[in-house]
């Protein structure tokens, strides 16, 4: 079942006198000495972004800022902001780590792959993901060479999939690996976030392979490097799995 895109934001932005007790409770000195402001915090926690000068600063900010302290602050409850449809990008900008020509098209003998803390590792097409109740959203892209655009996606909310197939949900993390070469991870926090969806359309269309066909991560509270394209297979772990960006130095609880 496909539900309405929300128009509005569960709680406002986030204030100085909200986050000053997870301040207090994390260290003040610790937050101050890997350059957290405000409006790292807004990106952590899943508020708007502004497009004033110092976003690029904040988002770093919140890269830098140590696992423990990111997860005292990141909040089930609080979602991204959504968009009308009006507000859509188009065009909608091509982004990986490799050019548009050298897109990869969808294997033809395409399955997804599961492992790990998982009860029931069989592998799913297409048609059976889409079998399973989906939602749609639009919202804000933002990608770590600094762009940001508003896309609309549709797809099954990760939290139903992983409960689907019996997936441990006490786990610390859960990695995807892309039939492209590409993969990333993300904590298990995350992956529960009512947001963070298996994409399977774009802008109403099934997706494309630009745009990640036939499945992609879409977790809108993270930079876009987290929205895995083509993914080839889930895992459910204990070990923190790294990722393509990850094992070059950037942080995995990236704020969006």
């Amino acid at each position: 079942m496909m539900t309405h895109p929300r128009t509005e934001r569960i709680r406002p932005a986030v204030t100085e006198d909200e986050i000053r007790p997870d301040l207090i409770r994390i260290g003040r000195r610790s937050a101050l000495k890997r350059g957290l402001s405000l409006g790292g915090l807004a990106l952590l926690t899943g508020c708007e972004l502004s497009t004033h000068s110092g976003v690029d600063a904040a988002l770093w900010a919140v890269m830098r800022f140590d696992d423990r302290g990111q997860a005292a602050l990141f909040s089930r409850k609080r979602l991204v902001q959504t968009y009308p449809v009006s507000a859509v990008t188009k065009p909608f900008r091509f982004n990986g780590y490799y050019q548009e020509w050298q897109v990869r098209e969808m294997p033809p003998d395409w399955r997804l792959e599961l492992s790990g803390l998982i009860a029931d590792k069989a592998p799913w097409t297409i048609d059976k993901l889409r079998a399973l109740p989906r939602e749609a959203q639009i919202t804000r892209h933002i990608c770590i060479e600094g762009w940001r655009q508003i896309g609309q996606w549709s797809g099954v909310p990760l939290h139903v999939f992983l409960q689907r197939v019996g997936a441990d949900l006490r786990a610390r993390y859960v990695s995807f690996k892309c039939f492209d070469g590409y993969s990333t991870s993300i904590d298990m926090p995350s992956a529960l976030h009512p947001q963070t969806i298996l994409a399977l359309d774009f802008l109403d269309q099934p997706l494309a392979p630009e745009w990640g066909a036939p499945v992609r991560l879409r977790i809108p509270t993270k930079l876009g490097f987290k929205s895995a394209k083509n993914i080839q297979a889930i895992s459910v772990t204990n070990t923190y799995p790294g990722g393509y960006w990850e094992d070059q130095g950037y942080s995995w609880f990236s704020g969006s």
